[in-house]
């Protein structure tokens, strides 16, 4: 059911995101020796496609939904210490230009946490356009892309404890709009 496609080939207007068969995961380096792997749970995109087949690419994680699988760890990181979700609930990252989609592309963009912004690129493989039993068009996306902590002040430096890049892995999936 998989279909490679072109820009021309998507729909205009605005995709919905398929949250059931997508996820926002992370992965950070601990003690130099190992990864500490994670996800955030709740998170919206925008993906506007415009009559030339270009898009707008956004989207927004809300950081509460910080989880590694270890509640203490995960506490701990959602408080002041590191992503102090009560003063910075959100981070949003916002294509700096409409995107021309291909089989392979780079989306450069804006990583915003509370009042920090920095730049944040992100490399993207097309996975195709597929038909959903309900009838619905699904179009599927991997990003990849790393950010640094100190760049948003999460966490102190922690040479040799903590890395301070973050590789963040998405897996996206759309539905084309009716």
């Amino acid at each position: 059911m998989t279909s490679s496609t072109q820009t021309q080939q998507l729909k205009a207007g605005s995709w919905a995101l398929d949250a059931a068969h997508s996820s926002v995961a992370f992965s950070v380096r601990h003690l130099g020796i190992a990864k500490v792997r994670g996800r955030f749970n709740r998170f919206e995109t925008e993906f506007v496609v415009d009559e030339s087949g270009s898009a707008v690419i956004g989207a927004t994680i809300e950081l509460d939904s910080f989880d590694t699988g270890n509640p203490d760890r995960d506490a701990h990181v959602r408080n002041a210490d590191f992503l102090d979700v009560t003063n910075r609930p959100t981070l949003s990252f916002r294509a700096t230009d409409p995107v021309r989609v291909d089989e392979t592309f780079t989306v450069a963009g804006e990583a915003t946490l509370g009042t920090v912004t920095h730049p944040v690129t992100l490399e993207v493989e097309l996975g195709g356009l597929a038909d959903f039993p309900d009838g619905t068009r699904h179009l599927g996306f991997s990003a990849t892309g790393t950010i640094k902590r100190s760049d948003f002040g999460v966490g102190a430096p922690a040479p040799g404890f903590l890395s301070d890049a973050v590789k963040i892995e998405l897996e996206i999936q759309l539905i084309e709009p009716a």
